[in-house]
């Protein structure tokens, strides 16, 4: 029986783990401006993370993915940012908080051409 749940954890750990490395290349993130006094959540939790709404086209969908945190790297200048999921949209893409988006932009090109490209991963918030 001990051996049966050792190899039961194990591969519950690799199913979390594997869920956690869900990752996107060369995603398209815009941004929106999140008033968080409207969401009934405390703003300390946007200082903890910025927010994001997510419909990546990897990853879990709706409400299963909120709460969850992203690692978004601007592909053009390496600049990373760790986001929390606060909303679903449906445009295929990531919806950056304004605040993300500009600590994302280092050299203003996003700004420039209305979005950035980005790669994101899941990981623990």
């Amino acid at each position: 029986m001990g051996r049966l749940s050792s190899i039961f954890m194990v591969v519950s750990v690799s199913v979390a783990a594997a869920a956690l490395a869900q990752s996107a290349s060369n995603v398209r993130a815009t941004y929106h401006y999140y008033y968080p006094e409207e969401s009934g959540k405390p703003l300390a939790r946007r200082n903890e993370y910025g927010w994001t709404s997510f419909c990546g086209p990897v990853g879990p969908r709706g409400q299963t993915s909120c709460g969850r945190c992203l690692r978004v790297t601007n592909t053009r200048t390496g600049a990373q940012v760790t986001a929390r999921i606060i909303d679903q949209c449906s445009n295929g893409w990531l919806d950056l908080d304004v605040g993300v988006f500009h600590r994302l932009d280092t050299d203003g090109n996003g700004n420039v051409q209305g979005h950035l490209t980005v790669n994101y991963r899941f990981v623990a918030c």
